[in-house]
């Protein structure tokens, strides 16, 4: 791929400071990068574009550095090699970005990323709304996901699913580069920004894959609607398989049925992920302590809480409630 963004350039200084400021003003604040291994001098340079749902970046810099959330809106990240290769993570994943692999990063995630030395490294970075992801899933499924889309961290691009999306990716790089007007309305940015959206979906597993295998289904059944009306009235309290199958009026193995063939998960699986999406929410956005939060929302057994907790969102609560 050859360098992109020449006529967006940030940045181009000696001065990593000057990279780290630049990318937090690209991504509108819904990042925090801070470096590893200190402020390393080199040739730091960032091109990149800011639209209403994305942000797309071309990073040229050796600074290993840690990118994390940091409040405001609520998004994911692709990137991408362009030439080099950089060791990324992303809790306890790994894989090396270059042309051939990809990172998917989902919303909350904290990632490192670390330039090869011996060969200079540049990679794509973009940024995508979380709404928009959302607003794909419906289209595709005919209703909201239930829960956080979570998406596989490493992006095969050599596969042709991976290559889809590459494509798509480069041809919105080509439009921007283009310097045609009319490839700068917004209304053209978005429409091809909902492509990539729906290829990284159907391209990439995710949380949700199940329930895009056999495209678009009709609404839930009304024992299933029961049933997640009765979850989300009482999650605070202890639920028990018994109770959501007397809620939805069927037998616990109808029920569950139902909820793997419509969600791809069980009951109980569903009730323990939307805790732990509600306790996440609860540690970003208030200062009580762990314990309290989690008693809140109907946990009992701390120790398992946080393996619960680290499964889902690779990392520890504590991680999550340092970023406050």
């Amino acid at each position: 791929m050859p360098a992109p963004l020449r006529n967006f350039l940030i940045t181009k200084s000696p001065n990593p400071v000057d990279l780290l400021n630049a990318t937090t003003r690209l991504f509108g604040g819904s990042i925090a990068t801070s470096p590893l291994d200190g402020l390393r001098k080199g040739d730091h340079e960032l091109r990149g574009v800011a639209a209403r749902d994305f942000a797309v970046g071309y990073f040229a810099s050796p600074l290993d550095v840690r990118v994390s959330s940091a409040g405001g809106r609520s998004s994911y990240f692709v990137n991408i090699g362009v030439s080099g290769a950089i060791a990324a993570s992303c809790g306890s994943l790994n894989t090396l970005l270059d042309t051939a692999t990809a990172g998917v990063v989902n919303p909350g995630d904290t990632q490192e990323l670390r330039p090869a030395r011996l060969t200079p490294s540049r990679f794509l970075g973009l940024r995508i709304d979380a709404a928009l992801v959302d607003q794909e899933f419906t289209a595709l499924t005919g209703r909201p996901p239930v829960s956080t889309v979570r998406f596989g961290f490493a992006l095969d691009l050599a596969r042709p699913k991976g290559r889809a999306v590459l494509l798509l990716i480069r041809s919105l790089l080509e439009q921007l580069d283009s310097g045609d007007p009319l490839f700068q309305r917004p209304e053209l940015q978005r429409s091809q920004l909902r492509c990539i959206v729906t290829a990284l979906l159907l391209a990439q597993p995710h949380s949700h894959t199940g329930e895009l295998r056999d495209g678009p289904q009709p609404g839930h059944p009304r024992s299933l609607r029961a049933a997640l009306a009765f979850i989300e009235a009482n999650l605070t309290e202890h639920i028990a398989l018994g109770d959501i199958a007397k809620a939805a009026d069927c037998a616990p193995r109808t029920i569950s049925s139902a909820f793997r063939d419509r969600l791809g998960l069980s009951p109980m699986s569903y009730v323990r992920n939307l805790r732990l999406d509600r306790i996440r929410q609860d540690i970003l956005n208030t200062t009580d302590n762990l314990g309290t939060i989690a008693y809140r929302w109907g946990i009992s057994h701390l120790g398992r809480f946080a393996g619960d907790y680290h499964s889902r969102f690779n990392e520890l609560p504590s991680d999550t409630a340092v970023r406050r």
